[in-house]
């Protein structure tokens, strides 16, 4: 069985050297995680609490837009469903 390990906790300085190695380097996160000894997810997740605190991280625009494109692409994957279930039932009938 493996073991898991112990929760770290970290600075916040230490977290904020890390995402000006990110930001300002231009180091891949995958890499600075590696690097600093990190998981690759908590770093994203230090980025984008930083970017919201910051208030760069996706516009009302933006959010506007994202939201009509996923409504927009939950519409297409049921007019697609709704096809398949179709064309199954035709492909029995002509049998």
């Amino acid at each position: 069985m493996s073991r898991k390990r112990p929760y770290r906790s970290y600075t916040d300085e230490f977290k904020r050297d890390a995402i000006r190695l990110i930001e300002q380097e231009g180091l891949p996160v995958a890499q600075v995680a590696r690097d600093l000894g990190v998981n690759a997810n908590s770093l994203h997740n230090w980025l984008k609490k930083h970017r919201e605190e910051r208030g760069d991280d996706v516009s009302e625009s933006e959010q506007e837009e994202l939201q009509r494109l996923r409504r927009e692409n939950r519409i297409l994957k049921e007019e697609r469903d709704i096809l398949k279930k179709a064309a199954a039932f035709f492909a029995k009938e002509s049998k």
